[in-house]
């Protein structure tokens, strides 16, 4: 049977940067694993854009879409205030200022704070919410964050030689915090009715150049770059009664290019 068959059934669950690259996708497999979806976006008419040309059905009955900036304290703690029955959330969004991806030595202080801010941030805000949200309502809720392989190692500098491309400073900042605030925050609420878990993707394929791609391939074990559905089914698995007592885990999906 295929793992999104109908396992999430009855949930009912939010999607925030359900405009970005892993969102839409997400939002995709939630709805035809059977939940209702209440997608998020800084940008609702990119967002809906994004998923209508993803051949997402953004008049489903069970999809519900709203514009929410992640950084905006009081419309986030709004938000939440006005929702009933949910059951779990995953954060896939990916805040940055226009500076973002610069190499080591030229990032700014400010830019390397306010990225950090605006990511970093965001997920402790979203984070937070949603401990408070199933504090006030005490029933199961899981939560997924998104991490990467790299806030668990070191980058791997020489896959980007001959390319414009690095491995920014804030990510790797951001993304391992985000694998210890989740610790944290399991630990804080105590209560295994709220999982709160993370899933550390290797890359992503998006369009990056050939060189690039064939040195990162070297690295794993033959997939090379993932596709955005290679990381769906651990969302899924998280998200569901099948990881009923899995928590303050981390999840790393990478054919190997940790190892």
């Amino acid at each position: 049977m295929d793992i999104n068959t109908k396992m999430l059934v009855n949930q009912k669950i939010i999607v925030a940067g359900a405009g970005g690259l892993l969102g839409k996708k997400t939002v995709a497999a939630i709805l035809d694993a059977g939940a209702r979806v209440i997608a998020l976006d800084v940008d609702k008419h990119k967002m809906e854009s994004t998923l209508v040309d993803a051949k997402i059905d953004i008049s489903h009955p069970a999809l519900s879409l709203y514009q929410l900036d992640l950084n905006d304290e009081p419309a986030v703690i709004k938000f939440f205030n006005q929702q009933q029955g949910i059951t779990g959330a995953v954060n896939s969004s990916y805040p940055r200022n226009k500076s973002y991806g610069a190499h080591l030595f030229d990032v700014s202080l400010a830019s390397f704070n306010e990225n950090v801010s605006l990511h970093l941030g965001s997920a402790f805000l979203f984070s937070q919410q949603c401990a408070a949200y199933f504090i006030r309502n005490k029933a199961p809720l899981s939560l997924v964050n998104i991490s990467s392989v790299y806030g668990v190692v070191a980058p791997k500098f020489d896959v980007y030689e001959n390319t414009t491309m690095t491995m920014p400073v804030e990510y790797a900042a951001i993304k391992s915090a985000i694998i210890h605030l989740n610790r944290y925050i399991t630990a804080y609420v105590n209560d295994s009715r709220f999982k709160v878990n993370s899933v550390s993707p290797g890359g992503i394929l998006d369009q990056q150049p050939s060189e690039f791609l064939h040195k990162y391939k070297q690295q794993t074990l033959g997939k090379g770059m993932l596709g955005m559905g290679d990381v769906i089914g651990t969302i899924l698995f998280l998200l569901s009664s099948q990881s009923k007592y899995v928590n303050g885990q981390n999840i790393i999906v990478d054919d190997g290019f940790t190892l």
